[in-house]
């Protein structure tokens, strides 16, 4: 894939940082593996000063702009439509051509459900730029159907699957990660409360992975231990809420149980996730876009052999009632005033999984179908449409 010898460029965007996202990092490293030169543009990069929403995603697009119309490229990949408006001016101002890849239905997130003129906004947004793009994907078929419904537009599925092949930033530009998938000591992931690790390492480990924001689930999870002595909590990523479910956990009395490890890089997460007992992937039904969601991190525990308890939600449901595992858990918007309600629900769910005796043949069908091979293959298809526009 080149032009006069040299190899095509490209040029991927996304508002947040970039070390952690596994999706943006699995892409560039299987574009630069077919031989594609890729760049990436994150919220570090480009130096955004401005905290408050507007002002910050204004900022962001403005910086990004100028950034790609000084970069030389001839792809611009939007990661989201947070991105979408620079990338779109840019990539029409040179000539060049345009991927956007829906990680969600942005107008949709949880923060923006009581902002009804915001949300319009971006829905105006979508609308415009969406059908101009030269190619469009997105992370599962509930929000192709959306999409399609909605604007119009086709998109192509390529799922969020565990790879090995993702790389790490560098000045470089992609590097390979390192395949060492030992056993991570506490220490080693910059935990330093010795007191968990010498008391409670014999604990099973129930882990939370992403974004701790709104919807996500982590206060049930903390909620839950009362009712799960055997058991600790880890809690690994950062977000809107971290401080605010820091505090939460310290307010309890098994406070000793619960570990936040902040953001980890995939080099980190990758083994500690291995030592899991169960993966927790709770999410709350707010909004369409929670609602088709199908996290990153179930991919990972079912490719780390860790049994799931997910949300009854379509997308995230499927694979666990297709492939049996873990266990689902209802936790409808409408009664999420019942906290008591969800916690319970949890816990006992949290219980049967580890009654269970889990095999690695038991994850063999869920890796089978979850296999980055056969997704990068639809990646680099929907690529070749591009480059024949």
């Amino acid at each position: 894939m080149s032009v006069r010898g040299e190899k095509k460029r490209i040029v991927m965007a996304v508002t947040n940082d970039l070390v952690t996202d596994r999706r943006v990092l699995r892409h560039a490293a299987t574009l630069r593996e077919a031989g594609f030169s890729v760049t990436l543009f994150g919220r570090n990069d480009l130096h955004v000063r401005s905290k408050g929403s507007w002002r910050f995603y204004a900022e962001y697009n403005l910086r990004l702009c100028w950034r790609l119309l000084r970069t030389q490229c001839d792809i611009v990949w939007a990661n989201d439509t947070d991105t979408l408006p620079a990338c779109w001016f840019a990539a029409r101002l040179k000539g060049r051509r345009l991927v956007m890849d829906s990680h969600e239905l942005f107008p949709e997130v949880p923060e923006l459900i009581d902002r009804p003129r915001v949300r319009r906004v971006w829905e105006r947004i979508e609308g415009l730029l969406l059908p101009r793009c030269d190619a469009n994907m997105t992370v599962c078929q509930s929000i192709a159907d959306y999409y399609r419904s909605k604007y119009g537009v086709e998109m192509t599925v390529v799922r969020n699957l565990w790879s090995d092949e993702c790389g790490v930033m560098s000045d470089e530009g992609i590097g390979n990660w390192s395949d060492e998938c030992g056993v991570m000591s506490d220490e080693e992931i910059g935990i330093s409360n010795s007191s968990f690790i010498i008391h409670h390492s014999s604990l099973k480990m129930l882990m939370y992975q992403g974004a701790v924001n709104k919807g996500r689930g982590v206060d049930w999870a903390i909620d839950a231990l009362e009712f799960l002595p055997d058991c600790r909590l880890v809690v690994a990523g950062g977000g809107d809420l971290l401080e605010e479910m820091k505090a939460y956990a310290q307010s309890k009395p098994w406070a000793e149980r619960i570990v936040f490890t902040g953001r980890l890089t995939p080099e980190e997460l990758e083994p500690l996730t291995r030592q899991a007992a169960v993966g927790l992937v709770m999410l709350e039904d707010m909004g369409l876009s929670y609602h088709f969601a199908l996290p990153n991190r179930i991919g990972d525990f079912v490719a780390a052999g860790v049994p799931i308890v997910v949300s009854d939600l379509p997308e995230m449901a499927a694979v666990v009632k297709r492939f049996g595992v873990g266990e689902i858990i209802d936790v409808d918007i409408n009664r999420s005033t019942y906290q008591r309600i969800n916690v319970l629900a949890l816990a006992e769910a949290v219980k049967k999984v580890l009654a269970n005796e889990w095999k690695e043949e038991d994850f063999a069908a869920a890796r089978a179908d979850m296999d980055w091979n056969k997704e990068k293959e639809k990646l680099l298809e929907c690529l070749k449409k591009v480059e024949k526009v």
